[in-house]
């Protein structure tokens, strides 16, 4: 392997049986499997040639293709089919990753992308393919990943720093630094089982991102804390990339993907879909659902999206005075959002949202139908409904939207405010203009919104410059 590729992924791929629950490594079993490894490594050899081998310093490989399990690149290994009763997170993925890049693993709900990191992380083992990561590692997959509850803050950033290999002194020398970054400085030594998730998740991101790893991993943390703590992690993640440390970031968030990446990866039904410059690894992103034309469908309830109270049936967009789905809206017209779904608990109380998202990602319009904002009144909002199917509508103002390409999330969820259902991305639809304003204007209008909005202008004589001069 060259020395500076930091992470190589060679036709990796992972299958998993539908219903069978798959033991992921937790903590403690990491720490065990660390300190066990040497004799059990050393127990393998003897018992093939009876000796002892010499010491070296392996890096962090996941092969499948070579255990006795077999895989594509085991020869005379029988080939993995897939059948009803399983489904293939990864498929065939490849790519390197040199040292110093920032990476961005992209897709929708679904398309792989925890997997793989889990994998890189060894939390869970590819059922064929391999990988490989040179450099010390720091996963940062979900809140408080390698922490112990029953040590305090204090304990956990010393015990964290020591798994990486770190010396006493260096932990002690980003100590500070850690605290004050993640503002948990009266409770440090506070047990972080009693930790609020907001300061579990500053201390987590706090120690992934000091302690120096040289490749570090990192699953989403942008989608949780309040604003002004994603805004401190974007910079801190900025100084990380600008170290010339490797960093992979799985996100929704594509403003962050463009900003911190040169580059991205987009993956779809566990396969790489487009390696290249995040800009237009990201455009491509947003363009696929556009091709589904206006409707995206589940005809079977159980794989569709949700869960044992709700599920997804459709998601549609219509132009005004048009019957049939469309994904390219007149901007002179009225644009009708359309989510239907199955309630599969009696009495259950549900609530319907979307967002609008533009061509980089940003969510540029939110709408609910929650009795305190929408403008016509739900019938259904806030009342129990029988098991069955409903459909929501959503209306948009013509000449309300700007030029451009806009994503829909559709969103359902019971109460007031407990989401069940969130698919980003669902699909697409391109509004444009061939009206009036193109015969005046040939320019592009900037901005997410264009309504047509009340203006008048009014003469006041006694103002009049001219007038008040020849006075």
């Amino acid at each position: 392997m060259s020395d500076n590729i930091a992470i190589r992924v060679e036709n990796l791929g992972k299958l998993y049986k539908i219903g069978e629950r798959e033991r992921y490594y937790s903590f403690r079993d990491r720490l065990t499997t660390l300190f066990t490894a040497p004799f059990r490594y050393a127990r393998s050899v003897m018992s093939r040639n009876g000796s002892y081998p010499s010491r070296r310093r392996p890096s962090l490989v996941l092969d499948k293709s070579k255990t006795s399990r077999g895989g594509r690149g085991s020869p005379g290994a029988a080939p993995l089919t897939h059948n009803e009763s399983h489904i293939w997170a990864l498929k065939d993925v490849s790519f390197e990753i040199k040292r110093g890049e920032v990476v961005g693993v992209i897709g929708r709900n679904g398309a792989g992308k925890s997997t793989l990191l889990k994998i890189l992380s060894r939390i869970t083992e590819p059922t064929e393919g391999g990988a490989e990561i040179h450099g010390r590692v720091r996963s940062l997959l979900e809140v408080g990943t390698g922490f112990h509850p029953e040590l305090t803050g204090r304990e956990n950033i010393l015990l964290n720093g020591a798994i990486m290999g770190m010396k006493r002194v260096e932990i002690r020398r980003k100590f500070d630094e850690i605290v004050a970054f993640a503002e948990v400085g009266k409770f440090i030594d506070t047990p972080v089982k009693r930790y609020s998730s907001g300061m579990y998740v500053r201390l987590a991101f706090a120690v992934a991102a000091h302690l120096e790893p040289e490749v570090l991993l990192v699953d989403e943390v942008l989608a949780v804390g309040d604003a002004e703590f994603q805004k401190k992690c974007l910079g801190k993640m900025g100084d990380v990339a600008k170290e010339g440390r490797t960093v992979v970031i799985v996100s929704h968030n594509m403003p962050s993907i463009m900003n911190l990446c040169e580059r991205a990866i987009l993956l779809r039904e566990g396969e790489v879909i487009k390696d290249g410059r995040a800009a237009e690894v990201v455009q491509a992103y947003l363009a696929v659902a556009r091709s589904a034309g206006g409707e995206v469908t589940w005809s079977d309830v159980e794989n569709a999206p949700g869960n044992d109270l709700v599920r997804l049936q459709a998601v549609r967009i219509f132009q005004e005075g048009i019957d049939a789905s469309t994904a390219d809206v007149d901007i002179s017209k009225e644009v009708r959002i359309e989510i239907s779904y199955w309630n599969l608990q009696e009495n259950a109380k549900l609530y319907t949202s979307i967002w609008l998202r533009d061509q980089v990602g940003t969510v540029v319009l939110a709408s609910g139908s929650h009795k305190s904002i929408s403008l016509t009144e739900d019938l259904w909002y806030g009342k129990p409904r029988p098991v069955g199917s409903f459909r929501a509508l959503c209306k948009i103002p013509a000449n309300f939207l700007n030029e451009g390409l806009y994503s829909v999330t559709a969103i359902v969820g019971t109460g007031s405010s407990e989401t069940q259902i969130l698919q980003d991305y669902v699909l697409s639809f391109h509004v444009h203009d061939t009206g009036e304003m193109r015969k005046e204007f040939y320019g592009t209008w900037i901005g997410t919104v264009r309504p047509k909005l009340a203006w008048s202008t009014e003469y006041l004589p006694s103002m009049d410059p001219v007038t008040s001069h020849a006075k």
